[in-house]
């Protein structure tokens, strides 16, 4: 049985999600049928708790709240996954995402704080920010969850009105968290030492994010960099849902990362032929869904000179959001209204849109922008702005509201995302078919491209033109991060003891903790290096100790080196492994909230996991109560009896079991 829980996630706010017992939670198994019938599990069965049973059509706000009002009578809700997605939406975010952690506060235009113009996400339910007394797991709809409706069927379905016979079918879910309240409070406990083994009970929710330069920079040489000017290229790398293991962000990440890698290794051959004026930083930014992690730590870094660069380097900013276009042929271009009233920045982001225009002239796509008076979706960008004025655009699929319907939730895949394939082709045909999900993708990465390369003062028109982004590589990435991530192409770009790790699954985009990288920021590593970097004729050895030969101490700082397994000639099973040397690097994306332990922090993430234990289930059949206080009463009647019997035959030992003592021999 494949369980898969939602992790308490807490911050100084908010305390997601739920609690669970040590020993595990039972209840008996109840299959909701309609929220007509939550009357049974809140109020008139006779046999609570509860261990609800509902398919995804059930899992509502309106369903989930009253079950939560009446959280005594429920000992867990266990959620069966759809196999496809509901026409209607679904989305268990909130209507205004991030909405305390942007740039826009009372502060900076109250007329547009807390989303007070527009509701970004309409259908956000809110249910991903609700703190719930029971826990809650999601089954696929397979063979072992038609087994658990079954035995419920059996033994607890309610005929015309009338109560269940015993036995009765009942579930048991492990899945202890051990944090506490708050992250001020966990983060306190983490820090209290009594033992030689102190148990840790939450962690930074944090990873790192993936940054490249069509620049080489020096990461020893810290600060403000004379005479260099940077246009930051951006994109989110991380998602989520309600159940922290199905996090595919199709739409809300993918799209747009997937577009930015292509554009990156569209603009290769310009940038390296004959370098801009200007320096491109791709940064692909991790934990944006828990407050801009990412971002924010960039910003914090660039602004304490922990960076190559700082915020006086930065030009501007391009950053591309959810760009799925679902057949439609508009993209819209969002500004920050507050900055341009600044005329200086004004006319540096109405250049930046001319750029972009001009980079879809003979293509299908077109640029729109909405009402001047709009402020920025949700973005990355929102972060620099908090620092200070800076001209920047974020591409967007929406005018206003998002058009995802699945934002943030298990069904913003790739199936929402128009990836089909024709029927009866093998795993490897699917992965050069290039989807129309792709060739959309392509053009706007062609666009992008293309801006770019002019917004960093490049200014040759042939190379201009010749800036095309490969449908075929937006191909083969929707497909290693959507569909399976363990493909022939993906194999080529990693090295060998990273490729065991992947897996015949879509990519989880959960950002998770900053112990471990998660498996999309290793993948876009790869992937950005090989895409943007050259091969280097160098020994494995070389490679993996970041040098070009055994005399250069020089190199690592300014480059990185990955040694990765390479293809296959044909006919032959050995991979021809070689060496690739880059500019990308690894940043770290954990909220300055926790280096500056300001665990109350109001301008920094402060989102904390809780640990917990191995998530497990089991049903059984339990007896009713009457025959459970029966069989409990003979068992203390035999217990004393069987006590008054061994205290009968102990004091009576020695008659009982005495035998026929010999006269004692007389001495005279």
């Amino acid at each position: 049985m494949d369980l898969l829980s939602n992790k308490w996630i807490i911050n100084l706010i908010f305390c997601l999600f739920f609690t669970a017992s040590l020993s595990g939670d039972v209840g008996v198994l109840h299959v909701l049928e309609s929220e007509a019938n939550l009357d049974w599990v809140l109020q008139n069965g006779p046999n609570p708790p509860y261990m609800v049973i509902l398919d995804s059509t059930l899992f509502t706000r309106s369903v989930m709240m009253k079950l939560k009002t009446g959280s005594s009578r429920v000992a867990g809700v266990v959620v069966v996954a759809p196999s496809s997605n509901p026409a209607e939406g679904f989305s268990p975010h909130t209507t205004c995402p991030n909405e305390n952690s942007g740039v826009y506060s009372e502060s900076y235009d109250p007329a547009l704080a807390h989303c007070n113009v527009t509701k970004w996400n309409p259908l956000g339910n809110g249910l991903s920010y609700e703190e719930y007394d029971f826990p809650m797991f999601s089954l696929k709809d397979d063979n072992d969850t038609q087994a658990i409706k079954q035995c419920y069927y059996d033994h607890n379905h309610v005929v015309n009105g009338s109560s269940p016979r015993y036995p009765l079918c009942a579930m048991q879910l492990y899945s202890h968290m051990s944090a506490v309240t708050d992250t001020a409070t966990c983060m306190r406990r983490n820090g209290i030492n009594f033992s030689l083994n102190p148990e840790t009970v939450c962690d930074p929710l944090g990873d790192f994010n993936v940054l490249a330069s069509t620049r080489p920079l020096n990461y020893t040489d810290k600060g403000h960099k004379t005479g260099e000017s940077v246009v930051i290229a951006a994109a989110r790398l991380d998602s989520r849902s309600f159940f922290f293991d199905i996090a595919p962000g199709a739409e809300s990440a993918a799209s747009g990362f997937v577009t930015l890698l292509a554009a990156a290794h569209a603009l290769r051959n310009a940038t390296q032929d004959a370098q801009p004026n200007r320096t491109i930083l791709y940064a692909f930014f991790q934990g944006e869904t828990f407050d801009y992690i990412g971002s924010s730590r960039l910003v914090y870094d660039m602004d304490n000179k922990q960076f190559p660069l700082d915020l006086d380097n930065v030009h501007s900013v391009v950053e591309i959001g959810q760009v799925g276009l679902h057949g439609e042929s508009k993209l819209w271009v969002h500004t920050d209204p507050v900055s341009r009233r600044n005329s200086s920045v004004n006319e540096e982001v109405e250049k930046l849109i001319r750029n972009l225009n001009s980079s879809a002239l003979n293509l299908s796509l077109s640029l729109q922008e909405p009402s001047f008076s709009q402020p920025l979706p949700p973005s990355s960008f929102q972060r620099f702005l908090r620092a200070r004025p800076i001209p920047g655009v974020v591409i967007q699929n929406h005018n206003s509201s998002f058009t995802n319907r699945y934002y943030e939730s298990m069904y913003d895949n790739a199936e929402y995302l128009n990836m089909s394939y024709p029927p009866n082709l093998t795993p490897e045909e699917q992965l050069e078919y290039v989807t129309d999900a792709a060739k959309a993708l392509t053009e706007v990465a062609t666009i992008v491209a293309r801006a770019l390369y002019t917004q960093a003062g490049g200014s040759d028109p042939i190379q201009l033109k010749n800036i095309n982004a490969d449908s075929q590589m937006v191909t083969q990435m929707l497909y290693g991060f959507l569909v399976k991530s363990n493909n022939s192409w993906f194999q080529q770009m990693v090295p060998s003891d990273f490729a065991i790790h992947l897996r015949d699954r879509p990519t989880n985009f959960y950002v998770g903790v900053t112990q471990q990288h998660s498996e999309p920021t290793l993948l876009v590593q790869y992937l950005l290096a090989n895409l943007t970097g050259t091969t280097v004729n160098i020994t494995q050895d070389n490679c993996q100790n970041q040098r070009e030969d055994e005399d250069d101490k020089e190199s690592k700082h300014i480059y990185s080196y990955m040694w990765v397994q390479g293809a296959a000639p044909p006919n032959s099973t050995e991979r021809v492994a070689f060496c690739v040397r880059s500019t990308v690097r690894l940043s770290k994306a954990l909220s300055p909230a926790f280096d500056l332990e300001e665990y109350t922090s109001k301008d920094y993430s402060t989102w904390t996991e809780s640990r917990w234990k191995s998530i497990k289930g089991r049903i059984f059949l339990v007896a009713s109560h009457e025959l459970e206080m029966l069989t409990l009463g003979v068992g203390v009647a035999v217990l004393i009896a069987s006590l008054m019997l061994t205290y009968i035959i102990s004091s009576k030992a020695d008659i009982l079991f005495s035998s026929g003592r010999e006269p004692t021999a007389a001495t005279y």
